[in-house]
């Protein structure tokens, strides 16, 4: 009977627990491709599901969308910032069984770190997909 009652107390607690969480909202309106700084947020003690809880998870993230004041940031409507702008020349480096070859494309669109963007080759016209890198070149691997 002792275990069952501690067992229930342990359930009833645990809902309550999670309503007391931080969510961060937006203190006034984010624009699309925007960096979020520090002035950009509130800390609210509700809690929003898939919402961020800590300035530290939002500070620095782009603006998927148009975010409205008191509306919970996640990652619905954050991203990581482009490294490649749409229409951007950028270098791309064609990897395979240790020989690169590097040349220049054109970004035909945005893309963070990681994230997988399609270049046209300059000089063959030629549509690749290949994955940001950090200084802001593609890499094609095969």
């Amino acid at each position: 009977m002792g275990r069952f009652a501690v067992f229930l107390c342990v359930i009833v607690w645990l809902p309550s627990a999670a309503a007391w969480a931080d969510t961060v909202i937006a203190k006034h309106l984010i624009r699309p491709r925007s960096t979020v700084s520090s002035v950009d947020i509130l800390i609210t003690s509700s809690s929003i599901p898939n919402g961020y809880s800590m300035p530290e998870e939002v500070i620095g993230l782009e603006a998927k969308t148009l975010i409205y004041p008191g509306r919970p940031l996640g990652p619905h409507n954050l991203r990581m910032p482009a490294v490649i702008e749409r229409n951007a020349v950028v270098t791309v480096h064609f990897a395979r069984k240790g020989l690169v070859i590097s040349t220049e494309g054109r970004a035909l669109d945005r893309a963070a770190i990681g994230e997988s963007v399609n270049v046209m080759n300059l000089d063959s016209r030629t549509t690749l997909t290949g994955l940001a890198m950090a200084d802001g070149s593609v890499l094609v691997a095969q």
